[in-house]
């Protein structure tokens, strides 16, 4: 299982922003934090609003921040979410046309390693994966801190 750029950018921004608590952050420093494009960043932080994980402030002294505490961001649920298409192979798809589905034991073994995959990710959450901050902090937000000092 690999998942989508897309979801991985949507965790990450979880993580840069579960890492700022309440402070409000803004794409372009999400985004020059983690190198990535900001119009991907884009893209991800209006999902994760539409979604409800994040909330936006417009204004000029406005930004983003989590909705919710990280303790009940799901990682399995934000996936499930951000994931488009969790097809493995064509048999789980509406254009199944493999020959071998009705009598095939890989869908069914393919099923249930996608099912023992998310079941570990809805095991953690984001306060899961912001558990090292004083690393992480180091990592993404120096540029911020050494600003607001």
């Amino acid at each position: 299982m690999k998942l989508t750029q897309y979801s991985d950018y949507s965790l990450r921004v979880l993580i840069y922003l579960g890492l700022r608590g309440e402070a409000l952050s803004t794409i372009s420093t999400i985004s020059e934090s983690y190198g990535i494009s900001r119009n991907h960043i884009v893209k991800v932080v209006h999902q994760l609003g539409q979604l409800g994980y994040v909330e936006t402030l417009r204004g000029k002294n406005g930004g983003l921040r989590l909705a919710h505490r990280p303790e009940d961001i799901n990682v399995g649920e934000v996936v499930r979410y951000t994931e488009a298409n969790m097809s493995l192979v064509e048999c789980f798809g509406d254009q199944n046309a493999c020959v071998l589905t009705p009598n095939c034991v890989l869908r069914s073994a393919l099923s249930e390693a996608l099912n023992a995959f998310l079941h570990v990710l809805d095991g953690y959450t984001l306060a899961d994966l912001i558990e090292p901050r004083r690393a992480l902090h180091k990592r993404l937000l120096p540029t911020v801190t050494e600003r607001s000092a």
